[in-house]
């Protein structure tokens, strides 16, 4: 005791270990490989051999200093020493005291401390010995349950008598962490110092049954009894349960800190808590833990405050639509009116004139014409003159309400409506939105998703508009909607009321050229590999591509077939065949094959009973003649042709208008009840509807009736009354357009369409002559040769019977 004491007396070299505690009267093996355990071991070694071992608090640490030690360690002697040619030491320790540490002393070299040895009483000795009793039968338990212990040092602990050291030898062979050897190291009394190895024991006897339960389990599963599989299995259990794994931890708290960072309404934080907590009490594999994973993904992903900040110039905002879009000026002009208004109404609450939120509040436009006009490109162009995103869906073929609200999370593969998806891929809570083909949505046993589209489109509601996956309001009233349709008749009437329609009318040629040679071309020349200089085509021959190769509103066929020559003239060039080509109008033939469409020309003559009229239908304007013939018959109306309903009415209203005004026409009974009239509309295999021909029907019959030839040179339009008014109609720019290209220099046009001359190109009003008609006396006094004086003379009896114009002209001379 004397030389214990002795040692005490002096600072003793502090060897830091880690996770690993030794006990006294124990002899262990040592190794040391850092600097500062090996210069303790030398400073030990040129004393008195006594070393102190101290456990370190954090096992990472690699340079350790007193604080990074426990307050209690174990004094040591050393027995042997041997040193690895590598520069470690292996040592043989003897334990002989627990000691307390009343100071340390830190050296550039070693560390050293003053101790004191612990007396530890033994404490409540009728609880010492129970535990201790029952501390031999669970480790006997554990010796028959575990592999880990050698037999060896199973019996030389059971023999064991004195309950300290039983212990000491129990908590050192068996896998406790450092931290508990550490508490078995540090206990006041031996009675404590039991109690704390029994409770240590019960918990490695628990966790060994449970493995063991677990790998029966498993075992049940298993096929085969593949070792890959057997682990990924044994993986699972354990982790069903331990109720997770460090990785879904990890995973649990990156969704609370990206839910913390968005800073969500009160309502969507609740329900995004209460989702996240039912995760962390669900197995990580579990079907439902997959569904809420994805529903919390979807919530941070949303931009819940994010916004683009709005920059309104209109002068940068015409600069832009001008640069991207030619033609279609009216609607240009609409769509700077609505920027011009957003603008001013910034400016009014940057003041503290107007609420924020009625910034936002405004008309939802949607356009409305022929494919291939421009429509989403414009709405494109609004975004990039806001600086905001643009995401466009397309709603054709929607039939299900779901498609706009989403899915309830009750079903399999389930997912948030369109609406919600579109403002996820954009990224920020105001972009501008593109409803595309609104008029093509249907209707399902499953609802109807024009509906759900009421709510959307509403300004005061769509601020919290609830989507079925989300369950959840989403603010979306600073969205920008713009919709698009091709037949504004097919949008349900009150999802058509919440919006301001803008039509968009077909190209006409001269337009289709400017957009040929400014877009199309350029844009073709670069996607199919050649240099501006390496294909030209002439203005030409674009014409004619129009005309002859392309029928259509739009410019999408004409952009493919300027693609398909761009293809060919490629191929030319890259064989060497040429390094420059020049397309004329006689050279299309020999790259695109004959002409796909003729369109009319003016008639050869003047003829009986052959009229020029106009149409119009989406893809442009043009001619159509009226036949009348003449024949004996039994008074009737035959009108063939494939004319639709309101055409023949049309003819058989021209009829009557004939028959009420005969006598000043001077035709003859005789005539109307013993002569079958024959009106015929080429070309037969062309279905054909509308009012607009009535002028042009009632023409031609009066021609016929009368003899008097109709000019070549006249088209006319417009609908017609029993009292022969002529009626307005619609389409007249692209009816005048198909004229002028037939080589009509007269149109006869109703006078109520005066305004929509205007619309008319300037150069086509200044080439043609236009004759405004209030009734059909108006129309009559320009298209027939000598007007309304022929029609006098003729029934006055001083004309002579007409006489056939050309060979084979079907309308015969009569009286």
């Amino acid at each position: 005791m004397s030389q214990d004491q002795q040692t005490f007396n002096q600072p003793i070299p502090v060897c830091p270990v880690r996770g690993s505690v030794i006990y006294p009267t124990m002899v262990m093996p040592v190794d040391a490989a850092r600097p500062i355990s090996i210069r303790a071991i030398n400073a030990a070694l040129d004393r008195d051999r006594t070393i102190l071992i101290v456990n370190q608090k954090d096992r990472e640490t690699q340079e350790p200093t007193a604080k990074d030690l426990y307050e209690v360690g174990t004094a040591c002697n050393i027995l042997r020493m041997k040193k690895n040619p590598d520069g470690n030491i292996q040592m043989l320790v003897q334990a002989f005291a627990r000691v307390r540490i009343k100071a340390f002393y830190g050296t550039t070299d070693v560390i050293e401390a003053d101790v004191e040895p612990i007396d530890v009483p033994v404490g409540d000795q009728m609880v010492l010995e129970a535990a201790f009793r029952e501390l031999k039968e669970k480790f006997a338990d554990m010796i028959e349950s575990s592999r880990n212990i050698q037999p060896e040092v199973a019996q030389f602990v059971m023999n064991l008598e004195d309950a300290g050291q039983f212990a000491d030898y129990v908590a050192y062979n068996l896998d406790f962490r450092p931290e508990d050897k550490q508490a078995v190291l540090e206990a006041p009394t031996v009675a404590e110092r039991v109690k704390k190895v029994l409770v240590l024991i019960d918990t490695e006897l628990e966790l060994a049954e449970t493995q063991r339960r677990l790998q029966r389990e498993v075992k049940e599963e298993i096929d085969r009894n593949q070792r890959e599989y057997f682990i990924r299995e044994q993986i699972k259990a354990l982790q069903r349960e331990l109720n997770g794994s460090d990785e879904d931890e990890d995973e649990m708290e990156e969704f609370r800190n990206k839910l913390e960072e968005l800073e969500l309404p009160d309502e969507v934080m609740k329900e995004a808590e209460r989702e996240l907590n039912r995760l962390s009490r669900m197995h990580p594999d579990s079907a439902e833990a997959s569904v809420i994973r994805t529903y919390l993904t979807t919530i941070t992903e949303l931009p819940w405050n994010i916004r683009s900040d709005d920059r309104i110039d209109i002068a940068e905002a015409t600069a832009i639509l001008e640069e991207e879009h030619y033609g279609l000026e009216k609607v240009k002009d609409r769509v700077l009116e609505y920027l011009a208004v957003r603008q001013l109404k910034y400016e009014r609450a940057e003041k503290g004139e107007l609420e924020p939120s009625e910034v936002n509040k405004g008309p939802i436009l949607i356009f409305v014409g022929p494919p291939g006009v421009g429509k989403t490109s414009i709405a494109k162009s609004i975004a990039k003159a806001l600086g905001r995103e643009y995401v466009r869906i397309s709603l054709g073929g929607a039939r299900d309400e779901s498609d706009i609200r989403g899915h309830r999370r009750t079903y399999i593969g389930s997912m948030p409506g369109r609406i919600i998806q579109g403002i996820r891929q954009a990224g920020t809570k105001n972009p501008v939105f593109l409803l595309d083909e609104v008029d093509k949505l249907g209707t399902s046993y499953q609802g109807d998703p024009s509906s759900a589209l009421l709510e959307v489109l509403d300004p005061a509601q769509n601020n919290s508009f609830v989507d079925h996956y989300l369950g959840v309001p989403f603010d979306l009233s600073e969205v920008l909607f713009v919709a698009t349709a091709n037949y504004p008749q097919n949008i349900p009437e009150a999802l058509l009321d919440r919006m301001e329609i803008i039509e968009f009318n077909s190209y006409i040629e001269q337009e289709k050229l400017e957009i040929a040679k400014r877009y199309l071309l350029p844009r073709q020349i670069k996607e199919n590999g050649l240099k501006s200089r390496q294909l030209v085509i002439s203005d030409s021959a674009l014409s004619k591509l129009i005309t002859n190769y392309t029928r259509e509103a739009g410019v999408r066929t004409l952009e493919r077939t300027i693609g398909t020559l761009s293809r060919k003239a490629a191929r030319r060039v890259a064989q060497g065949e040429a390094k420059r080509i020049r397309l004329t109008e006689p050279s299309l033939e020999q790259y695109l094959g004959p002409e796909k469409f003729t369109p009319e020309s003016e008639a050869e003559d003047n003829l009986v009973g052959v009229a020029t009229g106009m149409y119009y239908t989406p893809v442009g304007g043009d001619i159509l003649f009226v036949e009348t013939s003449i024949t004996p018959g039994k008074g009737g109306l035959v009108l063939t042709g494939q004319l639709g309903d309101v055409m023949k009415e049309s003819a058989r209203a021209a009829l009557t208008y004939a028959k009420s005004n005969a006598v000043r026409f001077g035709i003859s009974q005789e005539v109307l009840d013993n002569h079958e009239i024959h009106i015929h509309v080429p070309a037969g295999s062309t279905p054909k509807e509308g009012p607009s021909a009535g002028t042009a029907l009632a023409t031609s019959l009066i021609s016929a009736l009368t003899s008097i030839p109709i000019r070549k040179d006249v088209s006319m339009t417009g609908e017609i009354t029993l009292r022969g008014r002529v009626l307005p109609i619609g389409g007249l720019k692209e009816k005048v357009l198909g004229a002028k290209r037939a080589g009509i220099k007269h149109i006869i046009f109703p006078i109520k369409n005066n305004s929509d001359l205007n619309d008319v190109p300037l150069h086509l009003r200044k080439s043609l002559s236009f004759h405004a008609a209030e009734d059909l006396d108006d129309v009559l006094d320009v298209a027939l040769v000598g007007g309304l004086k022929a029609l006098e003379a003729h029934a006055s009896g001083q004309s002579k019977p007409a006489k056939r114009t050309r060979k084979g002209s079907s309308a015969p001379a009569q009286a």
